[in-house]
Parts: C-alpha cells; sequence; structure tokens
C-alpha cells in the first residue's frame, strides 16, 4: 500500500494558491486515476483506490498548512503503512517555478507543513516530491504562498503536477530510485 499526501489549505480562499500545489497535485491524480477524494477521515479528505494493482491512498489534510503532522500522525498509525510508502507533496521556495525535486528523506527546510509533519512522527525517513514555487524578489513570505501564480507561471505549474502525477505512477511500480532518475532533472 501507499499513501500520497498533498499538502495545502482548505477553502477556496486558498485554492490555486503556490501553499497548495500539493492539494493540486493530489486533485489531477484522483481524476486521472478515477479515485474520488471525498472521505472525511483523520483529519483530512482522502480517497482509496488501486494504483498498478497495488492498494493506494489519497490525502489532503484539512488542518490548515502548519497543523499537517497531526492528520499525517493519524494516517499513518491507522494504516501501519511503512513509511517508505508514503510519500509527501508540497511546495518549495527554494526550487524554481515548475521544477521538482524527488527525496527519498530529509528535513522540512522553511516549509511549515513538513515542520509539523516531522515534529508530529519524529522522523525525516519517508519520500517527498518538492515542487517548485519560485521565491519573491521583495515582499512578505507568508503573502508570496498564499498568493496565486502570475500568467506566465501557470504552464509551468499544469505541467510540474503532471510530471508529479506521473511520478507518483512510478514510485508504485518502479521504486522512488526510478522517480528520481526519471524526473530530478536540471
Amino acid at each position: 500500500m501507499y499513501i500520497f499526501v498533498g499538502l495545502g489549505n482548505p477553502g477556496g480562499r486558498y485554492e490555486s494558491t503556490r501553499h497548495n500545489i500539493g492539494f493540486e497535485t493530489i486533485d489531477y491524480f484522483s481524476r486521472k486515476h478515477q479515485i474520488p477524494v471525498r472521505k472525511i477521515k483523520h483529519k483530512a479528505l482522502i480517497g482509496e483506490g488501486r494504483i498498478h494493482g497495488m492498494p493506494v491512498v489519497l490525502v489532503k489534510p484539512q488542518t490548515y498548512m502548519n497543523l499537517s503532522g497531526e492528520s499525517f500522525r493519524s494516517i499513518i498509525q491507522f494504516y501501519k503503512v511503512p513509511l517508505e510508502n508514503v510519500v509527501v507533496i508540497y511546495d518549495d521556495i527554494d526550487l524554481e517555478c515548475g521544477r521538482l525535486r524527488i527525496r527519498k528523506n530529509g528535513g522540512s527546510g522553511t516549509h511549515n507543513g513538513m515542520r509539523s509533519i516531522l515534529s508530529q512522527i519524529g522522523s525525516e525517513a519517508f519520500p517527498r516530491i518538492r515542487m517548485g514555487i519560485g521565491k519573491p524578489a521583495f515582499g512578505d513570505l507568508a503573502d508570496y504562498v498564499l498568493g496565486r501564480f502570475r500568467g506566465e507561471e501557470i504552464p509551468l505549474m499544469e505541467n510540474a503536477v503532471m510530471q508529479a502525477s506521473d511520478a507518483l505512477e512510478v514510485i508504485v511500480k518502479d521504486g522512488v530510485d526510478k522517480a528520481m532518475n526519471l524526473f530530478n532533472k536540471a
């Protein structure tokens, strides 16, 4: 079994913002594989289905970004899945807009949702797909991540969402190493 957790903030106010690119990836993957994400469990919207014959759970925590770890901890305790089979998808200001970086493990960097997860479970040993949103040249970082993509960024991020979805499929079928080799390109 695999669990794919997209980070974001619930509610219409946050739709299509930089901070919600994890939610958007889960939504795209859900539509592509016809796995509705509608059940409310573990402080999250979840959907259950199969990819390449393997059970998968799609997760969108509803705790708001800074408390994502509460939902994450509840889910991994319930499903009892090894951490290496739990993939978190989230925005990253340290990567240029549209770029993906897949890792087997690692720290939280400046991301509050990831800080919450690491704090709640006490481990960094799970794969993640970091989706580059770039960083502001000036101004408030919170305003930037809660803002919407500029016109020229939209096609880059639509492509990144499709690539992240493809990477999830590769992870299920061939493992994280293969996905890293295919998608971690300069």
